[in-house]
């Protein structure tokens, strides 16, 4: 858009900057990838007084514009990259005012690349509560930066920086590092050979120890010809800026604080880490939260659940009862409907789950899940911060991939993107859920623990323990030289803002119902295709065949039409698919149905209730109370004359989609993160391996 202020919010982790972004985008908000990369940020859009209409841009954390990281590489060359134009108009840096001397280095060096720049000095309540003062004017003047005091948390300053966003901050005139004679006319050269417009910024590039994407080969030639003519290579002087950047700070603090931190203010985290982080009842409490969690899942929503549930089988009933029949009723009332429906039932359970991982995150405490489990992590290849990816690969598998770009060790990097899949993610939320309501009583174990919930749980430990398992194989046959260590910062314990709580399970679990949604609906149309059509002669004589064994039986005329449609679906091109399959999945103690679903939810998991939905709705017309579920319950197999989901076929289903890797975006991420179709391909093929041989064994034992 013509006009559009552009607005990039950088800032060191833990710095509040995502509360910000909140504070200035509410709900305008969505997430997108860089150009070319699966680098996530979040974009979004705020009015300011004068009519100007601003993009805002969350991007990843750093420290410093020399990246050690994916994520960083990708920040650091968004804001080296002037000639884009994408480039911001201006650069908010987020600082923690508790903690200012980190964030300075990362602003003095945005400030020489010429970019214009604004300081919201964030919490800045918790500042004043660890007794820090600081004298903002002169600060302001020194550094040649507006400086806005802020507190994200409450909105204090929000209003203030918005300000001084509309009166179009220009860039600092005098740099703060001083560039070494000896580099100078390396600079210099490459700035005339490649029109930089910046001596930092051609700096930067010739220092950093990969070229940033954005530059053309040639331009990483002339990179390399100026290196070897004067002697440089990358990070030669990165120490010497460090050094004389922190004497720049440290002097400007000294001259600004007014009063230094009482550590004081921070006793009460002492006190917490001393139980929260104890090497005994520190893992203890983080099992007794997930312990809490999957009961909740299961307790609280269950509820809005059935109301939902019942909610689409009497829409699919109406529409049966009022359009005129016909293929597009019938596809809408028994195919796209019960499709859909499938998947929006679970949203209840969906939202919970998002609201518990990101109440953790704001409170402080998922770091503090890092550090315990740092120790337990070392023994099987992995480290503490492998823990973000894991947690995060309950909610999705895509994003807690991308999310190992922190990892700065290569090979338990490798190791971490190959076992996050086995953690359990939301999209096995409604395909558990279906299977331990239809197998599993709901009953409480001494008159607390919900059954059920302790199944799911159980299920969630499983694919954790398959996880660590498999990375301690991978850890043995993986060989590298390289160390790895982690440095972590603790926050301060925190109260969640329950503003950015809700925003993360609106986006969250609206990003999950609408691209499960579109999944769906495409394989709800051509499944309903599939299973309503097959070839002529089979169909019709599968029609005659049901009305004569009416006929004998005298059934009613909705028992004959439901075994006229038992019939055809049988003889339908589903059905001829689902009988290729079964004996396959015959000794898993799945039939012909249950392949048509596991078929499907290759494109995604989740697609598994929706199959299901569909196909018994072909079966058997939908009325009020033919929801999912009792459609199910209803299922009959014909060999046994019992229930076609017994205990043994449940455990079954449930242990094949625990290890199952049926998600083909999640394969695609791991090639675009590993750059080879090499390990996608053994992923794939160990997780399906251990998915069927623990399908067939618990099949097999149980029944």
């Amino acid at each position: 858009m013509k006009g559009r202020l552009k607005v990039a919010l950088v800032g060191n982790p833990n710095s509040g900057k995502s509360s910000l972004f909140n504070r200035l985008t509410g709900l305008k908000q969505q997430t997108a990838n860089f150009p070319g990369v699966t680098v996530e940020r979040h974009i979004g859009l705020m009015h300011l007084a004068n009519g100007t209409q601003a993009e805002i841009t969350d991007l990843p954390g750093l420290y410093s514009l020399y990246p050690r990281s994916l994520d960083e590489r990708i920040v650091s060359a968004y804001l080296l990259n002037h000639q884009s134009p994408n480039c911001p108009d201006v650069v908010v840096v987020v600082a923690d005012a508790t903690n200012l001397k980190r964030s300075l280095l990362l602003l003095t060096q945005i400030t020489d690349v010429g970019l214009p720049v604004v300081l919201a000095l964030n919490m800045i309540d918790q500042a004043a509560k660890a007794g820090i003062n600081y004298d903002i004017n002169t600060l302001q003047n020194l550094l040649g930066v507006r400086i806005v005091p802020t507190n994200a948390r409450t909105g204090y300053g929000v209003d203030d920086l918005k300000l001084a966003l509309q009166e179009k901050p220009i860039s600092r005139q005098k740099p703060v590092y001083i560039l070494p004679e000896e580099v100078g006319a390396a600079v210099q050269e490459f700035r005339e050979m490649t029109g930089v417009d910046n001596d930092y910024e051609a700096y930067q590039l010739l220092e950093q120890p990969a070229a940033p994407s954005f530059l053309s080969e040639q331009q990483k030639e002339m990179i390399n010809q100026v290196r070897k003519k004067h002697h440089l290579f990358p990070g030669k002087y990165h120490g010497a800026e460090t050094i004389q950047r922190y004497s720049y700070i440290q002097d400007l603090l000294d001259r600004v604080t007014i009063r230094q931190a009482d550590e004081a203010w921070k006793k009460y985290s002492y006190r917490l880490d001393r139980v929260l982080t104890h090497k005994v009842w520190g893992y203890v409490i983080f099992f007794a939260i997930l312990l809490l969690i999957f009961q909740s899942i299961f307790s609280w929503a269950t509820a809005p659940m059935d109301w939902i549930d019942s909610l689409f089988a009497q829409l699919s009933s109406y529409l049966n009862a009022v359009l005129p029949q016909g293929p597009v009723a019938e596809l809408l009332a028994n195919g796209i409907v019960p499709g859909i429906g499938g998947i929006v039932m679970f949203v209840p359970q969906i939202a919970l789950l998002f609201g518990f991982i990101s109440l953790l995150e704001e409170s402080g405490y998922m770091a503090r899940v890092v550090f315990i489990m740092d120790k337990i992590m070392r023994r099987f290849g992995l480290n503490g911060r492998s823990v973000v990816p894991l947690m995060s690969g309950v909610a999705c598998a895509i994003p807690a991939i991308l999310s190992t770009r922190m990892i700065d060790n290569r090979k338990e990097r490798l190791i971490t993107i190959l076992v996050t899949p086995l953690m359990s993610c939301s999209a096995r939320i409604p395909v558990f859920t279906l299977l331990i309501a239809l197998v599993i009583p709901q009953r409480t174990l001494f008159g607390v623990f919900n059954l059920q919930g302790l199944t799911l749980m159980a299920l969630y430990l499983l694919g954790f323990l398959a996880a660590v398992s498999m990375a301690w194989i991978m850890n043995k046959l993986i060989r590298s030289g390289d160390r790895s260590y982690l440095l972590l910062e603790l926050p301060p314990y925190r109260l969640p803002r329950w503003g950015n709580v809700g925003i993360t399970i609106l986006d969250k679990t609206r990003s999950f119902v609408f691209e499960a949604g579109k999944i769906i609906l495409a394989i709800s149309i051509v499944l309903w295709v599939l299973a309503s059509y097959g070839p002529a002669q089979k169909m019709e004589e599968a029609e005659q065949r049901g009305i004569s064994q009416s006929r004998t039986l005298r059934l009613s005329e909705e028992e004959t039409h439901d075994r006229i449609a038992a019939m055809q679906l049988e003889q339908s091109y589903a059905g001829h698919i689902g009988r290729a399959m079964e004996p396959a999945i015959r000794p898993l103690g799945y039939d012909w149905k249950i392949g048509i679903a596991l078929l499907t939810s290759f494109a995604a998991r989740e697609v598994f209730v929706g199959t299901m939905a569909t196909i018994y709705s072909i079966g058997s017309r939908a009325d009020d109370e033919n929801t999912v579920k009792s459609r199910l319950q209803q299922e009959i197999n014909p060999e046994t004359g019992g229930p076609r989901f017994t205990f043994a076929t449940g455990i079954s289903l449930l242990l094949f989609y625990t290890f199952a890797m049926q998600c083909m975006s999640t394969l695609a991420v791991v090639y675009r993160e590993t750059r080879t179709w090499k390990w996608p391909a053994v992923q794939l093929l160990i997780m399906s391996l251990l998915a069927y041989l623990s399908a067939f064994a618990a099949y097999q034992l149980l029944s």
